[in-house]
């Protein structure tokens, strides 16, 4: 399998620093080869442009913002999806990875 790069966009990219850590460990766990990145919200148009993207995941405090990212990753056939609260709360990477790699249709 080809290296997967999972962006996730919560609001000002630090919430989520430790979710992208237990996502990493969990692909490597897995034996998968996955770039995993958090940004903020208002950065996310740098990376979209600049990095081949497989997947979006907005963290539910941007959920809101969804519409807005759908119009942006469209045109790219990026997946977008909102990760779920509860994964997010307890800081669950296997299953957010698990997410991630669902939609972009390897899992």
């Amino acid at each position: 399998m080809s290296k997967k790069t999972i962006m996730l966009v919560c609001s000002a990219g630090m919430s989520t620093s430790l979710l992208v850590t237990k996502m990493e460990k969990a692909a490597e766990a897995q034996g998968l080869d996955t770039d995993i990145f958090a940004v903020s919200a208002s950065d996310a148009d740098n990376h979209l442009a600049s990095k081949d993207v497989d997947v979006l995941l907005l963290g539910p405090q941007v959920r809101f913002m969804k519409g807005d990212f759908e119009k942006r990753v469209e045109p790219k056939g990026i997946p977008l999806d909102i990760i779920n609260m509860a994964d997010y709360g307890m800081m669950n990477g296997e299953k957010v990875l698990q997410q991630a790699l669902t939609l972009i249709g390897d899992k």
